[in-house]
């Protein structure tokens, strides 16, 4: 019996890939998984950019790192020039009997500004070029506040509501209720089907931010991170991408199935995963979103521009191992399929209604 259910599973997964893949009501799904490879790709574009308009005005205008960090506070304008040479800009501002000049200088890497005050040195301020570190916190805040709490999550109501739901408004799926397959393996073979598609979808963009996010960085410099923890940040940001598939894949199949109008229960879903933040430590745990950062290898910071109020009402809880993390995703899943099963085992179509 087992064997026959599961190439029954087979063939309705067989039967169900091409329309999940290319179904014209799932096509957006593939522009949310897209979003953050152009906003990664953007900002490398834009470091390369800035890099070479560095290394042209270092060209212009040579001077070594060296060189700009000897400059101490104190010193005069002159004697800056004299040391280090003229600068590729400088500004002058006059207020009454104050007056400021910048000085910027680069070495083609970093940008060193220099701010005298009536002709004397008081202040230094150096823009360094981005690394690796800084760009792993910036790809985990858009991972986790982005591309898990809206690509994925909308990705997934897009897919597996329309599993069963799409199939009633086409009205199609009463083929699907006519063949002799137990009701209880179509959902679960259904289920596998959109679980294939929105891996491939979102795993794959998920490789491509961060393949987008290296392109400004240097061969030694990617070798040297993947050689340390980038390889398994990699893997972790992967794993926890399939994560987010598993669990809000089963939440919304069993939408599909449970409401003729399944954006309501997504709507009461978002809700209570963007609130978690502020939920008490012990209603955080039901929640996939909490999992999910559990799972996630550098954790986010709060946006800095937060309302304070808003900082206030962040409440904390320790995230749980990530063995107890893949348990409760599974658990969760595990119950939320044998729910959709139960509905599905006792499904009636009525396309007037439906």
């Amino acid at each position: 019996m087992m064997r026959q259910w599961l190439s029954q599973i087979g063939l309705v997964i067989r039967l169900e890939m091409r329309k999940t893949f290319f179904s014209r009501r799932g096509l957006w799904v593939y522009l949310l998984a897209l979003a953050p490879v152009l906003i990664f790709l953007g900002h490398s574009l834009s470091e390369i950019g800035h890099r070479n308009d560095r290394r042209a005005m270092n060209a212009a205008h040579p001077v070594s790192a060296d060189a700009l960090h000897s400059i101490k506070p104190g010193m005069a304008i002159q004697d800056v020039v004299d040391k280090v040479g003229e600068p590729f800009a400088k500004a002058e501002i006059q207020r009454r009997n104050l007056k400021l000049d910048i000085y910027q200088y680069t070495d083609g890497e970093s940008v060193f500004a220099y701010t005298f005050r009536n002709g004397e040195l008081v202040g230094t301020r150096t823009e360094t070029r981005d690394t690796i570190p800084q760009d792993s916190l910036i790809f985990a805040g858009v991972f986790q506040f982005f591309y898990l709490r809206l690509a994925i999550f909308f990705g997934c109501v897009g897919v597996f509501t329309n599993l069963f739901r799409g199939e009633m408004l086409d009205k199609s799926l009463h083929f699907y209720l006519l063949t002799p397959i137990r009701r209880e393996v179509l959902a679960v073979g259904k289920y596998l089907a959109g679980l294939i598609a929105t891996l491939v979808i979102f795993c794959t963009s998920t490789l491509l931010q961060l393949t987008a996010l290296s392109l400004h960085f240097t061969g030694s410099e990617i070798s040297e991170y993947l050689a340390g923890p980038g390889g398994g940040h990699i893997a972790s940001y992967v794993g926890v991408t399939a994560a987010a598939c598993l669990g809000y894949g089963s939440i919304f199949l069993a939408a599909g199935l449970l409401f003729k109008n399944p954006i309501i229960p997504a709507a009461v879903v978002l809700v209570w995963e963007g609130a978690n933040l502020f939920l008490p430590a012990a209603l955080k745990k039901v929640s996939v979103i909490f999992y999910l950062q559990s799972l996630s290898p550098v954790v986010a910071p709060p946006d800095v521009n937060m309302p304070v109020l808003e900082k206030l009402l962040i409440t904390t809880a320790e995230p749980v191992p990530v063995a107890w993390a893949l348990l409760g995703l599974l658990t969760l899943t595990m119950l939320v399929l044998a729910m959709a099963a139960l509905k599905a085992r006792k499904l009636e179509i009525n396309y007037s209604t439906d």
